[in-house]
């Protein structure tokens, strides 16, 4: 067993001296530089051109920026300081259409700009102290997935994992990789394969840097490479993250998930999803109407400046895919381990966190 140690707190999405600060994640890992934001549009465009990503991560980021453009806003009374955050808002909500998390803080961010008592001032000082409160809360819900989580693995596993659910996804700890984490803050001995997670090699760039950071072993591999890993016994438990869960466990997830998905299930390897509650999109009733994002071709024909792809080629780039819910042994949340039926399971869990707020 090895020792009981805390992990390192990689901080993603703060709040730094009036400033909105994020780790610039498409610099990693060559370089670790944080960038600093005082302009909600160019918080916008971090988020779409994935300065910052992971579900968590943006959705708090959108909440900050909210507050930021709230700050700067004049308006005379109440309504038209509303009426003039409301596009502000919709331009949050469509820097990238899978993430739930995204709208879900949006949303959260106007219903208390209307709902809130008093002055222009007092909604301005209202969405900055509720933006910080997400921060607070995503990392606790972080911890306690993790500590929920790390009970499925045992000592000695092999974890393979997909793209980046880890600190670099949320505001820190992270999801899937909070499970990582849990179990060696546990004394459990876990290593880590992780999916270079083509196109824009999330997993090679930015999850094996995280586990190097921690001295946590990890091996990258090909995507590619999976099911050989699998049939040859090397691989415990697959554990990856959700950037939309519908209310059926539908989870839409990096693309390539879904493959590794049915490849864990034939070779009888538990597939888990660690998200947060504010992951699960209830007004969805399965994974058909989640939303893909289709990116840029460049992200598929090139490699940084150099071309890898002949002119002319046609090129498909989804930045998800959609596992269904009968492929998923367990969804971790911060209020426990969902299992199949995912419907009732995931209403249980709600009811659970709504009894805890009172």
């Amino acid at each position: 067993m090895s020792q009981l140690r805390p992990a390192k707190i990689i901080q993603t999405v703060s709040w730094e001296s009036g400033r909105l600060r994020l780790i610039d994640q498409n610099a990693l890992p060559a370089i670790m530089r944080h960038l600093d934001y005082t302009d909600w549009r160019d918080v916008v465009e971090a988020i779409r051109a994935m300065v910052v990503r992971g579900a968590p991560a943006i959705g708090c980021t959108a909440a900050l920026g909210i507050a930021m453009a709230a700050r700067n806003l004049i308006a005379e009374g109440r309504e038209a300081f509303i009426e003039r955050l409301e596009p502000i808002a919709e331009r949050f909500r469509t820097a990238r259409p899978t993430a739930v998390n995204l709208m879900w803080a949006v949303d959260r961010q106007m219903n208390l700009a209307r709902n809130t008592p008093g002055s222009v001032v007092d909604i301005k000082d209202a969405l900055m102290r509720e933006a910080l409160l997400m921060l607070e809360e995503d990392l606790t819900a972080n911890r306690r997935m993790g500590w929920f989580g790390a009970d499925l693995l045992s000592d000695n596993s092999n974890v393979l994992t997909h793209c980046n659910a880890g600190a670099l996804a949320t505001v820190g700890y992270g999801t899937a990789l909070g499970v990582v984490r849990a179990a060696v803050e546990m004394g459990k001995n876990v290593h880590v394969y992780a999916d270079e997670t083509r196109p824009r090699l999330q997993g090679m760039k930015l999850t094996a840097w995280e586990m190097v950071q921690e001295g946590i072993p990890v091996t990258v591999i090909a995507d590619n490479m999976a099911a050989s890993l699998m049939r040859q016994g090397r691989v415990d438990a697959v554990v990856v993250g959700a950037d939309r869960i519908a209310s059926n466990g539908d989870t839409a997830n990096k693309i390539g998930t879904y493959s590794l998905a049915v490849v864990a299930h034939h070779h009888n390897i538990p597939f888990y999803v660690a998200a947060p509650l504010s992951t699960i999109d209830r007004d969805l009733p399965n994974g058909l109407q989640i939303p893909i994002e289709q990116r840029d071709t460049r992200e598929m024909t090139h490699i940084g400046d150099t071309r890898i792809a002949p002119e002319g080629v046609n090129v498909l780039n989804p930045a998800f895919d959609v596992t269904p819910a009968e492929l998923i042994s367990a969804i971790i949340t911060e209020e426990g381990v969902l299992r199949p039926q995912y419907t009732h399971s995931i209403e249980a869990a709600f009811d659970i966190a709504r009894k805890a707020k009172g």
